[in-house]
This record gives structure tokens, sequence and C-alpha cells, in this order.
């Protein structure tokens, strides 16, 4: 990291982290952050369901909700992005306080509840997308929507003209009884729609699935069985979890979904099984904890295909993105892996 880096992160952790956050897409519009471009090699160069990556580092949903620094993260050295979460209408989102740094813990607590300007708005934003990037949206449900099924099929059918992929995003712990439609008769009813309204676009986009890290055997077993019969293209595992196990902090009571490097075991423990149970049949993306090229290719090796990154940056700052690639290089050549693909999966067992 450079010094001018470490003196913004510096400034950033002494304000309120919401508007730190709020700040930091600033400086990305102004082109203040480092955009070494996207890191590549024979190695790093991956295809997950269809989407040709540069490398297997992607940006995680939720760092910009609204699609306002596209550019200038696609050449910080992230393989792809992720944007969102959009729903049908702009919401404000849950009432602030809403997020909070465990910096003891390297780790963040938030409880948006989905704040975002809506499905026109990021359209909008999203139709003047830089062409050769692999960019993503999450898609979400009004919190007050009486058929949040269809709230992601709306979203869909408005974006996915401009997307690569699409992520149905039923795991996200602040929008009250969200998570019940992780169910295995309410999940394969959502993604059937989601799919059927994918199906009849001209646009065909690749329809992701996102799940939370709090499930039962018999839950990640349902899931498994779920993205087989639908044919969703890939698996994202985690979201943040609601555990506060072993935390330091003073902000560990705060309600929300707890992120960063507390969640790194747990995550890549339901990665692991979900890769023994698919077989391979379904690609994942490994979420959760991710600061270190060693840690992103410790989830490859459990089962990813790609892995994500958000709340690491709070603590190392956009230059991981391309520290990260760069260090999973160095790591495949270590140990005589020719490519990604070939490290998938080969140390599973250890996680499980």
């Amino acid at each position: 990291m450079k010094l001018t880096e470490k003196l913004g992160l510096a400034a950033l952790h002494r304000m309120d982290p919401e508007a730190a956050h709020g700040m930091s897409i600033k400086a990305l519009k102004m082109g203040l952050t480092p955009t070494p471009g996207p890191v590549t090699s024979a190695r790093l160069r991956m295809q997950v369901a269809g989407l040709d990556l540069p490398n297997p580092v992607g940006l995680a949903a939720g760092f910009d909700k609204n699609a306002e620094a596209l550019g200038p993260l696609s050449q910080s050295g992230f393989g792809f992005i992720e944007v969102g979460a959009a729903t049908p209408r702009p919401q404000p989102g849950n009432a602030k306080p809403r997020l909070f740094r465990l910096t003891e813990d390297k780790a963040a607590i938030n409880r948006f509840g989905f704040n975002n300007e809506g499905m026109e708005a990021i359209g909008a934003r999203l139709a003047a997308r830089p062409k050769d990037a692999v960019i993503g949206l999450n898609l979400g449900a009004n919190k007050d929507s009486t058929d949040r099924p269809a709230d992601f099929a709306r979203v869909l059918a408005h974006c996915a003209a401009h997307l690569d992929f699409a992520t149905v995003n039923v795991s996200s712990p602040n929008t009250e009884k969200l998570r019940d439609l992780q169910g295995k008769e309410a999940l394969t009813a959502l993604l059937a729609g989601v799919i059927e309204t994918r199906d009849a676009l001209e646009h065909r986009v690749p329809v992701f699935l996102k799940i939370a890290p709090d499930l039962t055997e018999a839950e990640i077993e349902d899931i498994a069985a779920v993205a087989h019969d639908t044919g969703v293209d890939a698996v994202i595992a985690t979201n943040t979890t609601l555990s506060r196990d072993g935390l330091a902090s003073a902000h560990k009571g705060e309600a929300g979904g707890l992120s960063g490097a507390p969640l790194f075991e747990k995550s890549t423990r339901v990665l692991a099984r979900l890769s023994a149970l698919t077989e391979g049949r379904t690609p994942l993306i490994g979420v959760g904890g991710i600061s270190t090229a060693e840690q992103a290719y410790a989830k490859i090796c459990a089962g990813a295909s790609a892995v994500q990154f958000y709340t690491a940056m709070v603590y190392g700052g956009l230059s991981l993105a391309g520290d990260i690639a760069r260090g999973l290089d160095d790591l495949l050549t270590r140990d005589g892996f020719a490519s990604v693909a070939e490290a998938v999966g080969s140390k599973r067992e250890d996680w499980l």
C-alpha cells in the first residue's frame, strides 16, 4: 500500500463509517484511488458460468450499491465487480447509525436494509458501463413489497441488457423475513420465476444465488438440490452472518450482518460442504473474511472457482484487489498449478 493510500485510510477511519463509505465512492469518481487496470496472467484467467474473467478476484456487492463508480472500479485490479443490491423502487433503508467498524476484529456490522436509488437510476448508470469489464448486479426486493419473488424478476428484466450476471440475494439478514426465501419450496419457486424471466429476454444473463452462512446441514443439502434442479449458473457462498462468536470489539452487540475476518472459517466450511454436495456441477464463488492471497487461495482449494471481498478494503485499501490477485498467481505457481481451474477443490477435504 502506498503512503497516499495509507493516509487516505487513516483519514477515513476518523469519520463516521457510513460517511467514510460515501467519501470512498466520491474519491473513486474523482480519480483519487489506485487504478492499475485488471491484473491478469495465463494462470489467473478463468471462465466461470460462461464469463471470461481476467482473474478470479471480485468485488462483492454492497460497496457500490448504486453503480456510481463502475469505471474506476473496473480498473482497480478486480477480475469482476458486483454492484447493488438494487430494488424495483428506491428505498432509504434502515435508520442510522447502521454501519459499525469492529477494528479489533478486522470486521464490520451493517444493517443497511437494501438502501438504494432503485432499478431505474441504477439501470441508467449500468447502460453507460465500461464494455470491457465483467459487471454483475445484486437483485433485491423492496422491504414493503407484497410480492418479493416478483421484485427480483422485475429488477432483472429492467437491467439485464447491461449485465454480465445477476445475483438473487435472499441471504441478507437486514430485510425482515427475507432469509425465509431460502427454504426449499420458496427458493425453488423464486428461482424458477427469475430464470423464466431471464429466458424470455434477448440477452441471456447468468443467474447466481447468494446464500447465508447460518445454515444447517439439511438446509445446505436443500440449497444444493435446488441449485441443481433450477439450473442456476453459480452459487455465492456466503453473505454476512448473525453469529457473534469470539468478537472483541465494543460494537459486537450491534444488530445486523457481520462481515470480515471472523467470517472466514464459517463461510469456507459452508463453501466446502456445498462443493462436496454439488460435485462440480454448479460453480461456486467464495466470499467471507478474505483479506489476503492465502485466504483467497484457501477458498479456491475448498471448492470456489472465484472469490469476492469487500470488508477487507476498510482496513487494507483498494489496492488489495491487485495484491490478492498477484499473490494468488504466485501461490498457484508455487504449488505447480497451471491454472485456477486446476486448484479448485484440491484441498476441500481439509474443510469438511
